[in-house]
């Protein structure tokens, strides 16, 4: 999360200045990535993350950035995602959905875009689609039996698992060649009519996260469970996509 970070741009100097110290020429490239490049940052509850891009030689050297890490977790930036342009052209095939995303939302901060370039392999996109909407059906599942029904142990579970599947839906628009929106909501819109599912679910879903509504105990379980409907009939249509 931002607490008492109102614009994260304003801390990008700094960030550049401390891990230049720590990895000095080793240091490839600095990416803000995620909610804190757009609209939809909340100071104070979205998270900041950052990549950071060493040299294969930078990554021996991780243990001199404890102290900056530690610093920056204090003000409630997250740990950042130490990489080598090596293992991210090497692992394309393996998480074409998550640098997608970061693709889609990214600000670079400092030396090269590892980013910009990127191109998928569409089948490689469906495989994970696939992987990934199962098995969210199946921890969703669970989460609903563990619960026993607890409207606040149901809402967590919303607010853990919906930042997941926007960004499966935009892997998915990205198969049908359609449009990608900016905001969250058109995102749900536009899958939703792409692939024939009852989108107000996941808009009201949307909406319990950010306390726009607070439907009562038993609203909220019929929520969940129409969620976990959609869920199921999505995995269906993604497998008819093939592979």
């Amino acid at each position: 999360m931002g607490r008492g970070i109102k614009d994260p741009k304003e801390i990008l100097p700094e960030i550049i200045s401390e891990y230049k110290g720590v990895f000095g020429d080793e240091l490839v490239g600095i990416i803000l990535y995620g909610s804190a490049t757009g609209p939809d940052f909340i100071p104070s509850k979205s998270d900041i993350n950052f990549i950071i891009v060493l040299t294969e030689r930078g990554m021996d050297r991780l243990d001199g950035a404890f102290d900056t890490v530690k610093k920056w977790r204090k003000r409630n930036v997250a740990t950042p995602l130490f990489l080598t342009e090596t293992y991210v052209e090497t692992s394309l095939d393996v998480f074409p959905i998550e640098y997608l995303n970061f693709q889609r939302h990214h600000l670079r901060v400092y030396g090269k875009n590892i980013l910009s370039d990127l191109s998928f392999n569409p089948d490689f996109i469906r495989l994970q689609c696939e992987r990934e909407i199962k098995g969210k059906l199946l921890l969703l599942r669970e989460a609903y039996l563990e619960t026993a029904d607890k409207a606040k142990a149901l809402k967590e579970v919303i607010s853990r698992s919906l930042g997941a599947f926007v960004a499966i839906f935009e892997a998915l628009l990205y198969l049908k060649d359609v449009a990608l929106p900016k905001e969250k909501r058109e995102i749900i819109r536009a899958t939703a009519g792409a692939f024939e599912l009852d989108g107000s679910v996941f808009e009201k879903l949307l909406d319990v996260k950010a306390e726009k509504i607070k439907p009562s105990d038993n609203e909220l379980k019929r929520l969940f469970w129409t969620y976990l409907t959609e869920v199921r009939r999505l995995s269906k249509r993604v497998d008819a996509l093939g592979g």
